[in-house]
């Protein structure tokens, strides 16, 4: 029976157990460099035992990004800081994996410790962009509305990183296309209200991502992961135009055929979930409808913070990987306490086996 340390082979990579440090956000770089706080923070994760560590949303422009404190990849000079990082998961016995992004009009906000709103370009902010103009939602800027040449722009904007990320040493891609930023902006009717090729029909809607996954696919080696993390609800209760569970099945269909290996079933990003069904694994079930439909390799999230709670996802097929955020923020070693647990074996580094 495949349990959490299981081997997962993706492509030519091999993950040596199916738990993945979730890619967070750290607020920490200067126009977009990594630097030793990154280093500390990913390679303490992959110390920790953790068979893929996904990096915080890098941004592929600088319009893209949350706030200035953002991790970026748009230019050469970025690859360096980067490789570092890379290196040492990789002499640590993990395997590494960029999450490329593009915050689209929930962009240009203050540093959270200033806040985290919105801030105009008087303040020091930036014009977002986005499929439309409509700012239904809290914590959204007025965006400009981007062109047909602004799309293919962005999307070679894509490429550009995703070569990069191949210099930089990582093993695997992500593509975050959830959480409300822009390709969600683009597929989600809540948002888009185009009346072009990239809007009104569910095929018109998820262009933007199909195409720039196409072009990322063409080109980054055969060998490497390319993984999509998606909102698979929209979590807005009685509203048609909502993206939900079958619209996510129908896109994971599309990605599939185009080389997605890995789908991350997430939810959310324009309003806020209702507090009431926030639990351990609530978003589970996404995954598991996601994978049961498509075949797919699915990773799932969700407050996921216990071992036999992830164990038993895996355990039970419900989904292929368990991507755990807050709880690597507490137990860096979460592993390691896993592989004990279970009565596992986990490789400790030489330097601490003391203390197992």
């Amino acid at each position: 029976m495949k349990n959490l340390f299981s081997p997962l082979n993706i492509r030519e990579l091999e993950l040596k157990n199916r738990i993945v440090l979730s890619p967070m956000q750290q607020y920490s770089s200067k126009d977009g460099f990594a630097n030793d706080w990154h280093l500390v923070h990913y390679g303490s994760r992959a110390v920790g035992g953790a068979g893929l560590i996904i990096t915080e949303s890098a941004v592929v422009n600088p319009i893209g990004a949350n706030t200035k404190s953002d991790l970026g990849i748009w230019k050469d000079e970025h690859i360096e800081g980067l490789k570092r990082i890379t290196d040492f998961i990789r002499e640590n016995g993990a395997k590494s994996a960029i999450q490329l992004a593009h915050f689209g009009s929930k962009g240009s906000k203050s540093h959270p410790n200033d806040g985290f709103k919105p801030i105009s370009i008087e303040e020091g902010g930036w014009q977002t962009v986005s499929s439309s103009e409509k700012i239904p939602f809290a914590g959204m800027s007025t965006p400009k509305k981007l062109s047909t040449k602004e799309i293919r722009s962005i999307q070679q904007d894509f490429v550009k990183a995703a070569i990069r990320s191949v210099s930089a040493g990582f093993d695997a891609i992500e593509i975050h296309a959830a959480h409300g930023y822009l390709f969600h902006q683009f597929y989600s009717l809540l948002i888009n209200d185009r009346t072009d090729e990239y809007g009104g029909s569910f095929d018109n809607r998820i262009l933007f991502l199909t195409e720039t996954v196409e072009k990322i696919r063409k080109v980054i080696p055969t060998a490497m992961p390319l993984l999509v993390r998606i909102s698979a609800v929209d979590y807005v209760e009685n509203d048609p135009n909502a993206w939900g569970i079958d619209d996510s099945i129908l896109l994971v269909k599309k990605l599939t055929a185009l080389d997605v290996d890995v789908v991350t079933a997430s939810g959310g990003g324009f309003v806020w979930v209702d507090k009431s069904n926030i639990m351990e694994g609530y978003q589970v079930p996404f995954a598991e409808a996601i994978k049961k439909e498509t075949g797919v390799i699915t990773a799932s999230v969700g407050g996921i913070k216990s071992v036999a709670f992830a164990n038993e996802i895996i355990e039970t097929g419900k989904a292929d990987l368990v991507v755990i955020a807050r709880e690597h923020l507490r137990n860096p070693y979460f592993t390691h306490q896993a592989a004990k647990e279970l009565g596992q074996t986990s490789e400790v580094p030489w330097q601490y086996k003391r203390a197992y």
